[in-house]
């Protein structure tokens, strides 16, 4: 989809401009540091061990960068008997725990859940193995507590997309 749009840009600024030629250069060059860049991103990601692959989207022939993220899904836990106090106290460290991963760019994403059920929320851990993301996801107070308890599954998505 950028690609596309440094495409477009390309064409409209070729015809528009009396500068054709030196516009051309400018945009080659734009478009051969995009290559540079997604380069030195997948030499990075790899060199951390994470887990990358390109997909190719079949309606606009973009070429998209794969990543392995973990989902932890944050469930009730087998201790949920805590009063009151305690339970706002484990709340209030459960989410210094999340900002604290998020800060340190462990984790991309978390929320809680809008009802009631068992699976009470998420948290997507950028990490490049699932060993990392669950020890990171078991050091939550609320799970160390026995509060809430940790399932995690991996996960792909398009490296840099953003949420719509």
């Amino acid at each position: 989809m950028k690609r596309n749009s440094i495409i477009i840009i390309v064409a409209l600024v070729l015809t528009c401009c009396q500068e054709g030629e030196k516009q051309k250069e400018v945009i080659t060059d734009i478009l051969h540091e995009e290559v540079k860049t997604v380069k030195k991103l997948k030499e990075e990601l790899t060199a951390k061990g994470f887990e990358i692959f390109d997909y190719v989207d079949e309606k606009t022939k973009d070429t998209v960068l794969m990543q392995q993220y973990f989902i932890a899904f944050l469930k009730k836990g087998p201790n949920r008997s805590q009063n009151k106090e305690e339970a706002d106290s484990l709340q209030a460290l459960h989410m210094a725990h999340l900002g604290k991963m998020y800060d340190e760019g462990y984790a991309d994403i978390s929320g809680p859940f809008g009802d009631d059920g068992d699976i009470r929320g998420i948290t997507i851990y950028n990490t490049p193995t699932l060993e990392i993301a669950d020890s990171l996801a078991n050091s939550d107070p609320m799970v160390k507590a026995g509060r809430l308890e940790i399932e995690i599954h991996p996960w792909w998505a398009a490296k840099g997309f953003p949420l719509r």
